[in-house]
């Protein structure tokens, strides 16, 4: 007798044990974003945007469904790196972040900038910002973290980029700091014309990815990773990213 089909149906079964664990992993993962247009968003109450179009492409190529809320990003934060499946995007990758996450992309990159009213003062360099009487950044975001790091005492944060241009209008601040990729459509969401606001020094350049809280599985990371440069390879990212960013380069490779 013959031991193939039984080794057939060995590899068979071993196969249908994986697949069932790789669905069950998959299926208790949940994702949070922010109102971060164009990149992410609410529309008509549904996630839409650059970073939802690619995490909502991915899944339909690994086969699941996973919930996506659209959250004030220091309640997204918050359960990214408290709660373990949780998948949130597009997440600033920074040294200080680096261990705090399991880390998918890029999907997007953006340049960092302070900006003033265009009636107010000007701040043209990192030295001059420190001395500001406030500088309004949403709560939790790299910006926030990174100039703390670098000894910024003056951070006022605020709870969405819409909240600081509106608190900047209106004189609450001298200052804040944004990334220059959203700033129209922030905005335009906002009510604020264009030419109320003047362009400062550069802070920064950021690479923006999806990130998976530490206690995710590894192999959920990799098959995401895997499926995304997969995506790059057959043009579709890049027709998403030319949808959502016409004209703006795409991140660089990691």
């Amino acid at each position: 007798m013959s031991f193939q089909p039984v080794r057939t149906l060995a590899t068979l079964l071993l196969c249908m044990l994986v697949t069932l664990e790789t669905t069950a992993e998959e299926t208790q993962l949940r994702f949070y974003t922010e109102e971060y247009p164009p990149v992410t968003f609410s529309q008509k109450g549904k996630p839409a945007g650059l970073g939802t179009e690619v995490v909502e492409e991915i899944m339909n190529r690994l086969g699941i469904r996973a919930p996506i809320e659209v959250v004030p990003w220091a309640r997204g934060y918050a359960y990214a790196t408290t709660t373990p499946n949780v998948g949130l995007f597009v997440t600033t990758r920074t040294p200080e972040r680096e261990k705090l996450f399991k880390w998918v992309g890029p999907v997007s990159a953006t340049t960092a900038h302070f900006y003033t009213r265009r009636d107010g003062q000007r701040f043209d360099t990192l030295e001059q910002a420190r001395l500001a009487e406030r500088i309004l950044i949403p709560r939790e975001w790299y910006l926030q973290q990174m100039l703390r790091g670098m000894g910024f005492n003056n951070i006022n944060s605020v709870p969405t980029p819409v909240d600081a241009v509106r608190m900047l209008v209106a004189g609450r601040a001298p200052l804040m700091a944004l990334d220059d990729v959203t700033l129209a459509d922030t905005l335009s969401a906002a009510g604020i014309n264009a030419n109320d606001i003047v362009t400062g020094s550069t802070i920064t350049q950021a690479v923006q990815y999806i990130a998976f809280s530490r206690d995710t599985p590894d192999s959920i990371a990799i098959r995401w990773q895997k499926t995304l440069d997969d995506m790059k390879a057959d043009g579709s990212f890049e027709r998403i990213y030319k949808k959502w960013l016409p004209g703006v380069t795409l991140p660089a490779a990691r």
